[in-house]
């Protein structure tokens, strides 16, 4: 493998682009099922409410509804944790926001509430990984609840209400188990298997494209890591699919000894109904993967411990929320949380992902408010009508936002205004002002947080993922000079060594994103990766795990 020139390590020049961060991309493999689920889960309890002339009430049924966005990457019995998780995370912050409604009318300190709910969101959403949509939808939640008028002997009820739509949102994310029991492990193996081929295609042209690599590496992760939390009922097709995840892995490490064609061949055949395609030519092909007992056996490391390096970014979300929420009020717009909801959904990882995000949201929001304009005198002709306008604005919200942000807020502004109105009809000409004048807000004030709250932290992160990386070396090599090494114990360096380097990449691009901080030691970065992917090449080979010339592809007598 080719050496790349490492970079000197000195404090780039931030720049913060505006066409980039607009720029659309692919969609996902499944924007339908979220698309889908949402509209599924919303429907069903908010078309019962408008038989029963309590529309009003569709607002706490929403929050409820809306678990069903998450946790569609997962495996179904981590999903129905991630789920349960989710569904009481949303009662909880909705619980706090119903009870600071009744007892107090002081929308200053119902800002404070909101802006400390959403920094809580936001960093257990980020230490539990919890993938998109993230807090941003339990901050809505609970930012607009602060604002609807309540008292504490509704609040049982109420809860009652978002329990239900979630229990029921719980089993409507459930309900593809019953059609195809290990789809979310087959695509996270089949987008390995993709990444593996995309990075072998450009291997002998300057280094092979270190972010490919870097991008491939990361889908071998989220494989075996989507393997790991299948759950012991799903053994055989686990082991049949951690066998192409291990030849996906083998083709980084040896690129020049991969076949791109048949790592999509079998990428596609995963994404079909068929068997799990079967690899010949190796030893890992009999019986349980060497390491693999141990890899799950791995205890994760506490939640406390994870939540320490994400306090800047907390600090800045509950700052920006307050701000921003304080500064919608000063301006006397009536409802200061979709300011607060604004910039909570701003903070990223890093301050120029922050700027990205406001650049989109900005737009989407201001495309957004025309699309309710026309939409309004539609919705207005009735509560069903304005029912179906919201699970039409639901389904093209999923359908559109993986493509870019900003396209999704395109439909999510409207249904958020339209929500509103769930209570009685509004004036369109106030919505629109409102919408515009907090957004702006919003954005505005939340950037100003992130760059006023400096992310020190994130230089020491990157020396100690250095540090990581250096030492599952050292151990993959010291396996490598024993001739005695236990097969499961290289297999698990080799293993630990892939995950250091996925948890470098990622940490160096996220301090790389940041500004006003100490000059990253970029050279030791890339110098350690090069060593790294050597070391991963060298245990491969010794392991035996590279394929025989002229073997064929057939299907394993493994369910899907």
């Amino acid at each position: 493998m080719s050496s790349a020139t490492p970079t000197p390590a000195v404090p780039p020049v931030r720049r913060l682009p505006v066409a980039g961060a607009l720029r659309l991309g692919r969609p996902s493999d499944i924007w339908f099922k979220p698309a889908l689920s949402v509209v599924v889960a919303v429907a069903p309890p908010s078309l019962l409410l408008v038989a029963l002339g309590r529309l009003d009430l569709a607002v706490y049924t929403m929050a409820g509804s809306l678990c069903a966005l998450y946790a569609h990457n997962r495996p179904y019995a981590a999903r129905a944790r991630v789920l349960a998780g989710v569904v009481l995370g949303m009662l909880g912050g909705l619980a706090v926001a119903l009870v600071a409604a009744s007892l107090t009318g002081n929308a200053v300190v119902l800002v404070t509430v909101g802006a400390v709910l959403a920094a809580a969101q936001k960093a257990l959403c980020d230490a539990t990984r919890v993938g998109p949509p993230a807090h941003v939808i339990l901050t809505f939640v609970s930012s607009a609840s602060l604002f609807v008028p309540q008292t504490l002997g509704q609040v049982p009820g109420h809860l009652a209400l978002a329990a239900a739509a979630g229990a029921w949102a719980w089993l409507v994310g459930m309900a593809p188990a019953l059609v195809r029991p290990h789809g979310p492990e087959r695509r996270a193996t089949a987008q390995a298997l993709d990444a593996a081929a995309a990075y072998v295609e450009t291997a002998d042209v300057d280094d092979g494209h270190p972010g490919a690599r870097a991008a491939a590496y990361a889908a071998v992760q989220a494989a075996r890591q989507s393997l790991s939390a299948a759950g012991s009922r799903s053994a055989a097709v686990r082991r049949a699919l951690g066998r192409l995840v291990v030849r996906a892995e083998v083709a980084l490490a040896a690129p020049a000894d991969a076949d791109p064609a048949r790592l999509r061949a079998w990428a596609r055949a995963l994404r079909g109904a068929g068997r799990v395609p079967h690899t010949d030519g190796s030893r890992t092909d009999a019986g349980e993967l060497p390491g693999a007992a141990a890899e799950r056996a791995t205890a994760p490391r506490p939640l406390w411990g994870r939540l320490g390096p994400l306090t800047p970014i907390a600090v800045r979300t509950g700052l920006g929320c307050a701000l921003a929420g304080y500064a919608s009020l000063a301006l006397g717009i009536g409802r200061p949380y979709w300011a607060l909801v604004t910039a909570a959904s701003l903070h990223q990882a890093n301050i120029t992902l922050t700027w990205n995000r406001a650049v989109q949201r900005v737009v989407g929001n201001l495309v957004g408010v025309l699309l309710f304009a026309a939409v309004a005198p539609l919705a207005h002709l009735g509560p069903l009508a304005l029912v179906l306008c919201c699970l039409v604005l639901n389904f093209g919200a999923e359908a559109l936002i993986g493509r870019n942000y900003w396209l999704g807020s395109v439909c999510v502004t409207p249904l958020a205004l339209l929500v509103t109105e769930f209570a009685g009809y509004q004036r369109p000409g106030d919505l629109v002002t409102e919408r515009v004048v907090d957004t702006l807000v919003g954005a505005l004030v939340g950037f100003a947080a992130a760059v006023a709250v400096t992310n020190r932290r994130a230089g020491r992160r990157v020396e100690r993922a250095l540090t990581a990386v250096d030492h599952a070396r050292e151990e993959a090599a010291r396996l490598l000079a024993d001739p005695q090494a236990a097969p499961a114990a290289l297999e698990a360096a080799r293993r630990g060594l892939a995950a250091a380097l996925v948890d470098l990449r990622a940490t160096a691009d996220a301090a790389a994103g940041e500004w006003r901080q100490r000059a990253l030691p970029r050279e030791r970065v890339v110098l350690a990766e090069q060593a790294a992917h050597r070391t991963l090449a060298t245990t491969v080979r010794r392991q035996g795990l590279l394929p025989d010339p002229g073997t064929s592809t057939h299907t394993e007598d493994v369910r899907p």
